[in-house]
């Protein structure tokens, strides 16, 4: 609880926060890397990111805190991947252009997965960027995708056989497909029911042209109906796992990445 948190001793704490345009999550970790405290906090929907971050610094006093680091996971699919023996810093907005349709009030942020060999290139609302440079000194951002595949990566290194990892999110979810420990595929897709969730992930199996009895499918993440969509998997895909953690996974791991 965060009224239970000691903030007499927050320059020893890491600061995680997610961004989303539903809300924010905050997670607060000590120097061993156990969470102390997890708050989340809903943004009001007609303002911008930047005017809803502004809200919760008035609204959360312990933010203004000092923090030994501070991440922040931009929430968002606007984000693609480079081979990291081809990433030139002067082209990132080439590169991540090249994919994406250009965007008012965006700049492009990139994270250097060098467990994965490749670059995290991800759009980042600019007036929200600068103004969490004005709170924080030891400040870095990240994709939402970059913790998951970070993990993911670790977890992958010796596998044989090829897995389809889901991190389900409110209105969205990210994949990853590896065979092996060869990426394949890494995407995002808006979702607005369960219908939607399970006709993504039918779909890229089945461009995958994975095997329903011998490849897996791995969960993590949670949204409303979460049972009737593993029910449903099921009925397709015999091997249909969790992956731990099974909730806030970027929160819980962006701790370990590089």
């Amino acid at each position: 609880m965060i009224e239970n948190t000691d903030f007499s001793k927050s320059e020893q704490y890491t600061l995680s926060i997610r961004l989303s345009t539903d809300g924010f999550s905050f997670s607060i970790t000590d120097e061993s890397a156990t969470e102390i405290t997890f708050h989340t906090w809903k943004t009001n929907e007609t303002l911008s990111l930047n005017a809803n971050l502004k809200q919760a610094f008035l609204d959360l006093e312990w933010l203004k805190r000092p923090f030994k680091r501070v991440n922040v996971i931009m929430a968002s699919k606007r984000f693609t991947l480079v081979p990291l023996e081809y990433f030139e810093d002067e082209l990132t907005e080439t590169f991540f252009y090249h994919n994406l349709p250009e965007k008012e009030n965006e700049t492009v942020e990139y994270n250097i997965l060098h467990r994965s060999n490749v670059v995290v290139l991800f759009g980042m609302d600019k007036s929200a960027r600068n103004y969490l440079r004005e709170q924080y000194d030891n400040l870095k951002f990240y994709s939402q995708v970059t913790p998951f595949m970070e993990h993911v990566t670790t977890l992958n290194r010796t596998a044989h056989n090829s897995k389809l990892y889901i991190h389900l999110r409110n209105k969205a979810l990210d994949s990853l497909a590896y065979q092996g420990s060869k990426l394949l595929l890494a995407n995002s897709f808006d979702c607005r029911n369960i219908s939607d969730y399970l006709y993504y992930i039918l779909y890229l199996w089945k461009q995958l042209s994975f095997d329903q009895e011998k490849d897996e499918l791995c969960l993590t993440g949670s949204v409303a109906g979460k049972e009737q969509l593993v029910a449903e998997l099921k009925k397709f895909i015999e091997k249909v796992s969790y992956l731990e953690p099974t909730s806030d996974l970027d929160l819980k791991t962006i701790v370990t990445c590089e």
